[in-house]
């Protein structure tokens, strides 16, 4: 029997529960896949779902990702665990990263329970129902899952609506209140998420979150105190005070927005005084744990890193000054992160345009100054709106000109994870 995907369809051709509307085209039906290496399983599944939903299936693991990646996304995945070259457990584990939102359920004999187990461990699977299954119970199964879809996409809509618009709000205060402080928090949140990409953390928002709320707490910064951290000056004693006291300001900022208690976690791990300690688990709980822990530690280096930078230092003697720091940061961490971040600047551009020509989204590739000297936005500065509205009203030769601006490549290399 060959692995090609099978459309279960009826006399018309069509996806199982997909029925032509009165204008001719196809009803709005949640869309689910099943994956049996038996077609006569199939049949069956697709029988009893079709009147509720446009029912897709395929006979193996392979032929189920390439559905995926082809008629994606699915609202419910159901696979059997007993299957030729890669079983339920293993090939639910892969759309869970493929299609983190997809419910997942597991059909499975009263003799695989162990199996059963794994496919909760591994794909973090909804439920699971043994063979044979009643009609009624497989109805049901598929009802729920439909709900815990439904609740799951309800909530990334609110942290991509609600919770991006708080985050927004106070990005472009910060980008108006210190340009300073932005600048670097611009250019930390986009290291960052190039070394979390080439690492290949799944859900690296709360890390980008966080890399662009670190400097927050800056607005409780005197100008002057402002002006000589994120240029690399010396500090006073007072004003050194003042900075370490930044995280708490942080905090208390961000304390009253739900929904960011990862994001904090990362920040407080960020600025701890504590050595690095990456730990791995296979339970949830503790993932989350490793994954905040892992996050917080690479942001504490890329906040360290910009620091040293901005103090003139080649990225040669600022990589000697991080790892000549011991045991502050992980040392297979701090290796990687400096790698990963050489090849990302590698792949850039630097092209030169008039202001009138700036746009949202650029970065600034040098500090950005008046003809007087003054520093206006320091390097790495990503464009905002609201300093658009400023800099239109700059009269003509109050910068100097032309702007150096980086155009980025599209991937940055990725390296081996330590």
């Amino acid at each position: 029997m060959g692995d090609q995907p099978v459309n279960i369809a009826d006399a018309n051709g069509m996806p199982s529960g997909a029925r032509d509307n009165e204008d001719g085209s196809a009803s709005a039906r949640p869309r689910v896949l099943c994956v049996d290496d038996e077609v006569r399983v199939l049949e069956g599944l697709g029988h009893h779902l079709r009147k509720r939903y446009e029912v897709f299936s395929a006979t193996s693991g392979e032929a189920g990702l390439e559905l995926i990646a082809s008629e994606g996304p699915f609202t419910v995945v159901l696979s059997d665990q007993r299957m030729p070259q890669m079983n339920g457990a293993s090939f639910l584990g892969k759309v869970r990263r493929l299609a983190p939102d997809t419910t997942r359920m597991l059909l499975t004999g009263y003799s695989d329970i162990e199996s059963a187990i794994a496919a909760v461990n591994e794909g973090q699977v909804f439920r699971f129902l043994t063979k044979p299954c009643p009609p009624d119970q497989l109805r049901s199964a598929f009802e729920a899952a439909e709900k815990q879809y439904r609740l799951v996409t309800a909530e990334r809509v609110l942290l991509e609506q609600t919770l991006h618009g708080a985050v927004k709000t106070l990005t472009d205060l910060l980008a108006l209140a210190n340009p300073l402080a932005f600048g670097r928090a611009a250019r930390i949140r986009q290291t960052v998420s190039d070394v979390a990409a080439a690492l290949e953390i799944e859900e690296r928002w709360p890390l980008e979150v966080a890399a662009m709320l670190s400097q927050l707490g800056s607005i409780a910064l005197p100008e002057t105190t402002a002006k000589k951290l994120y240029c690399g000056e010396d500090l006073t004693p007072e004003e050194t005070q003042m900075v370490a006291r930044m995280p708490s300001v942080t905090e208390a900022l961000l304390a009253s927005i739900p929904r960011l208690e990862v994001v904090r976690a990362i920040l407080s791990r960020a600025t701890s005084q504590t050595p690095s300690r990456r730990h791995r688990s296979d339970s949830k709980g503790d993932a989350q744990g490793s994954q905040v822990e892992l996050s917080g530690a690479l942001l504490r280096i890329a906040v360290d890193y910009d620091a040293i930078e901005s103090k003139g230092l080649d990225p040669q003697t600022a990589s000697d000054t991080m790892r000549g720091r011991g045991q502050v940061y992980d040392a297979k961490l701090l290796e990687f992160f400096l790698r990963t971040r050489g090849s990302a600047t590698a792949g850039q551009e630097i092209v030169e345009i008039p202001l009138a020509s700036l746009r949202t989204g650029m970065v600034l590739a040098d500090d950005l100054r008046a003809t007087n000297g003054v520093l206006l936005v320091t390097r790495g500065f990503e464009v905002t709106q609201g300093f658009l509205e400023k800099a239109r009203n700059y009269r003509p030769g109050f910068v100097q000109e032309p702007l150096r601006v980086v155009i980025r490549a599209s991937n940055p290399t990725k390296n081996s994870a330590p």
